[in-house]
This record gives structure tokens, C-alpha cells and sequence, in this order.
């Protein structure tokens, strides 16, 4: 059984709602592909509208710039990681087993397929996290952005986890800079791996099982009660 997921996103994101057109989903199906391939840099709505047999000014119909199009997929990935963290604790009662959970979904590559939503691919999202997703909020709008609420999908997420880690510690005092670290950490891990492997201890391995083992040391070596 394949399931849909629907995600509601911030309007402030976007000027025409993508998933309301063929084309708006369009866009965002190859728009994502695309970065993915050329690199957030090399990535120009021109390139894209030839790409996908359109025009440049209909594209800016739906988003007013690259940027606010690289925003758009990045908080849809963490909405959609927030909704599989829900989802994989949500029969659990211990928290030691929530917090092993969310780190092995947080870390975990997903499976290469089509079925997340009609339009946006969750291992297409993964990889662009991965690459781009320190560029969604280094830069000089961030203030702005996060005041138009943007940032809100990823800051759920992190509370979510740090609210976990207040379970199960309830006087560690660096709960919400923990659980940044290691949602971050989840996936800097991996682009030092592809790409800079003298940063880390992950070169060589073909899965996630050796970094998953390393995240659950950095969390239970921080909280557990001294």
C-alpha cells in the first residue's frame, strides 16, 4: 500500500500555490531534480523552464526567486521528517527507545521511489538537505525569514526531539542545542563522507549503521544522568 502524504506550506514561501497546477507541480518535481544535479549555484529558472518546456516568467508566477524555491523544498523535507518521526514513536512509552528511533529516522537514507506525494520525492529532498540545506538559512534575510515563520517546520522538529531529551533527563540543561546539533550532525556526517572524508570516521562505510552508532554515543553520553 503506497501513502499520500499531504504537507501544508507556509504561503509565505511561494506567490501561486505550486500544488494547486500540473505546472506548479511540475516545476517542483524537476525544479528539485535539477538543483540536485546542477548544484544551487549553477541552478537558474531559465535552465529549468527549457528543462520542462516552459517559460521563465511562469515559473516566476509561483516563486520569487531561487531562493524562496530552495526554502520551499528544504521546509518541506522537514515537515515531512517531522510527520515519519511522529509516526515511528508513536506506539513507543520509553524515551530512551523515542530517542534511538528519531535517530536512526533522522539518519536513515530513504528508499529511492516516487511515492511520497505526486510531486516532490523524499530521497530527491534528502539528497538536496544534505547539500544546500545550511544555504536556506545562512544568509542575510535569515531574520526575516524566520519572522515570517519559515524556519518553523525544522524548529518544530528540533523541540520535538529536545522535548524527548527533557524526558529523558529532565536536568540536562542544553536539551534544544543538543538536539540541533545531532539533527544536524545526522546529516553533515554524510557530506563529509561523500565529499571531505578526512572530517570524518565514515569514509569507508557503505551504510548508515556506523554513524547512527556515533549519534547515539554524542545523545547518551550528553544525558545520561551523571
Amino acid at each position: 500500500m503506497q501513502l499520500e502524504v499531504r504537507i501544508k506550506m507556509n504561503d509565505k514561501l511561494f506567490l501561486r500555490n505550486p500544488e494547486e497546477s500540473a505546472l506548479g507541480k511540475k516545476i517542483v518535481k524537476y525544479g528539485l531534480s535539477h538543483i540536485n544535479k546542477l548544484g544551487f549555484e549553477e541552478f537558474t529558472f531559465k535552465k529549468l523552464a527549457a528543462e520542462i518546456n516552459t517559460t521563465e516568467a511562469s515559473i516566476y508566477r509561483y516563486f520569487e526567486n531561487k531562493h524562496k524555491f530552495l526554502l520551499y523544498l528544504i521546509t518541506w523535507y522537514w515537515s515531512f521528517l517531522e510527520y515519519k518521526v511522529i509516526f515511528s514513536i508513536n506506539n513507543m512509552n520509553a524515551a530512551e527507545q523515542k530517542l534511538k528511533k528519531i535517530i536512526k529516522v533522522i539518519c536513515e537514507e530513504p528508499f529511492n521511489d516516487s511515492s511520497t506525494t505526486d510531486f516532490i520525492s523524499e530521497f530527491e529532498s534528502y539528497k538536496l538537505v544534505i547539500w544546500e540545506g545550511s544555504k536556506a538559512y545562512l544568509t542575510r534575510n535569515v531574520s526575516k525569514d524566520n519572522k515570517d515563520h519559515v524556519f518553523k517546520p525544522y524548529k518544530d522538529l528540533c523541540e520535538r526531539f529536545s522535548a524527548i531529551i527533557k524526558e529523558y533527563n529532565p536536568k540536562y540543561k542544553f536539551p534544544n542545542s543538543l538536539a540541533s546539533t545531532i539533527l544536524e550532525m545526522s546529516h553533515s556526517q554524510k557530506f563529509f563522507k561523500q565529499n571531505l572524508p578526512a572530517l570524518t570516521d565514515f569514509a569507508n562505510e557503505t551504510d548508515d549503521k556506523k554513524i547512527i552508532l556515533f549519534l547515539d554515543s554524542m545523545l547518551f553520553s550528553s544525558i545520561s544522568a551523571k
